[in-house]
């Protein structure tokens, strides 16, 4: 007869539910911005690089901002720079006692924002449309404020 050594399902309870019931639209929608990229380069059979090769270079800005390629990759290196952190703060929030429902608001919000500043930011007119920074400025108090409230959290470790 052989023994469970170790953590079974049956002694844990569910660590972090809200942080792995948001992975999957973040997941998803990782994958969405992902795949554009990937579309975009089977079209133009440009298999590397970052930007298309049937858009000339030029010193302006203006071309990167027209430059279909130069913006899903963007949108979707922007989306990684910022979501798996948060990912980690909303987690850490969540194993240190937070009310389930703040994290829950907290990712729905970052969910929403993080899709403003891709579909209504840089994948807009020009790469500058008006999701773009309310995206970027809402994700960075998004991280400072679940910061902020992870470190209140446990704040009687330190004595307070």
């Amino acid at each position: 007869m052989s023994r469970n050594i170790g953590l079974t399902s049956s002694s844990l309870f569910q660590l972090l539910p809200v942080t792995a019931t948001w992975s999957l639209p973040f997941t998803l929608y990782s994958l969405l911005l992902s795949g554009r990229v990937v579309k975009i380069r089977v079209d133009n059979e440009q298999w590397s690089g970052d930007r298309l090769q049937s858009i000339p270079i030029s010193s302006s800005s203006a071309s990167l901002q027209s430059d279909p390629l130069h913006q899903c990759i963007s949108a979707h290196r922007n989306f990684l720079e910022n979501v798996p952190y948060a990912l980690i703060l909303a987690g850490l929030a969540e194993i240190n006692g937070a009310d389930k429902k703040y994290p829950s608001m907290a990712m729905a919000t970052l969910f929403a924002l993080r899709i403003a500043h891709s579909e209504a930011g840089l994948l807009g007119k020009d790469a500058i449309a008006n999701g773009r920074p309310v995206g970027y400025f809402g994700t960075q108090a998004w991280l400072a404020g679940v910061a902020a409230y992870s470190a209140y959290l446990v704040r009687g470790y330190w004595g307070y």
